[in-house]
């Protein structure tokens, strides 16, 4: 995720992700739904009936992963291969482009897992969908500890908090598989996705378009400081905006709708 349009547009992916689970769990504690999706009858007329019946979250993950995966591809230059032969060397090449390639394959795994069991088995299989969310959180976990080798100052400080942030997420979802209809955990998935989506979207403008014009300078310990401060603001800025997802969904469900 090199670069700001590589911290921009997964941050956002994230983000949004868990702003779907936030406005589900709120209709399931509102309407004492299902916290999964809700079984859709089928449509008795029209010529586009079975096009109101498809779920898209998975076909959102399947184009949201190969956006990535173009963006990606257009910022390498040069010839884009594994292992170089340098005489009698091998050469590990474009080491963090591969682990961001290597993420985004997981989401797209998990998108067509959905899509398949969403859309196309006579029967949703949710253990499958969840099954493939949690592989996804497994292996990003160690390629973002990888990722971190190289970083220093307040590169690594934030790289460090969203990697906590993700941990935290890999045991959520990884929990869910034994309980998958515990709000408790939705709540928290839902937290989570949003707050490393939105903490990966603010490490592109610190590092990148910082606000002050200014580079953060990683010798001076202030500004590491500084960065543990702002993420303790994310996460309250994160929580506030669950209670707004919820107070919205409350006035649609009970009075709009």
């Amino acid at each position: 995720m090199g670069g700001f349009e590589g911290h921009l547009y997964p941050g956002l992916s994230l983000f949004f992700y868990g702003l779907y689970h936030a406005r589900l769990v709120s209709r399931a504690l509102i309407c004492n739904y299902p916290v999964q999706y809700l079984p859709r009858h089928p449509w008795s007329k029209g010529r586009w009936a079975r096009l109101r019946q498809i779920h898209y979250v998975g076909l959102v993950k399947i184009l949201s992963a190969c956006i990535l995966v173009v963006q990606e591809l257009h910022n390498i230059h040069g010839q884009f291969v594994l292992i170089s032969k340098i005489y009698h060397q091998r050469n590990f090449l474009y080491r963090k482009q591969w682990q961001h390639l290597t993420l985004y394959m997981t989401f797209f795994l998990s998108g067509c897992v959905d899509v398949v069991s969403q859309n196309v088995l006579p029967q949703r299989c949710a253990a499958l969908e969840q099954g493939a969310q949690a592989l996804g959180m497994f292996l990003f976990l160690p390629l973002m500890v990888s990722h971190m080798q190289d970083s220093e100052g307040v590169e690594l400080q934030s790289h460090i908090l969203l990697t906590q942030a993700i941990f935290l997420l890999a045991l959520v979802v990884i929990a869910e598989l034994w309980a998958p209809d515990m709000l408790q955990l939705w709540v928290m998935k839902a937290f989570f996705y949003m707050m490393t989506g939105s903490w990966l979207i603010q490490i592109g403008f610190m590092l990148y378009k910082p606000i002050s014009g200014y580079k953060w300078m990683d010798d001076d310990k202030n500004n590491i400081i500084f960065v543990t401060t702002f993420f303790c603001w994310h996460v309250a800025s994160i929580a506030i905006l669950m209670i707004w997802v919820y107070g919205f969904s409350f006035l649609w469900y009970c009075y709009i709708c």
